[in-house]
């Protein structure tokens, strides 16, 4: 069963967060490099969690204005079957 992951450890590049041990940053058991894999608060900040492709979107879709022709609105542009 997987460890529960912190989300904001005080310490985190004293580990490796590559797999489910957090082995110590010297000594890597599971053989994932040379290097220890950093914790997502190390590479983006404490409000990792917070942020994420979805969440992006969203945000976009409400600060984006809007360009949609007045007409297209009304459906006046439509094609008519002839």
């Amino acid at each position: 069963m997987a460890k529960k992951f912190p989300i904001n450890p005080p310490h985190p590049e004293r580990l490796c967060w590559g797999c489910d041990k957090y082995c110590p940053a010297d000594s890597l058991m599971c053989g994932n490099g040379a290097d220890r894999t950093q914790h997502p608060a190390e590479l983006f900040g404490e409000d990792w969690q917070d942020w994420g492709p979805g969440k992006q979107q969203d945000a976009a879709a409400d600060s984006a204005p809007d360009d949609t022709p007045d007409a297209l609105k009304a459906g006046q542009n439509q094609t008519k079957p002839g």
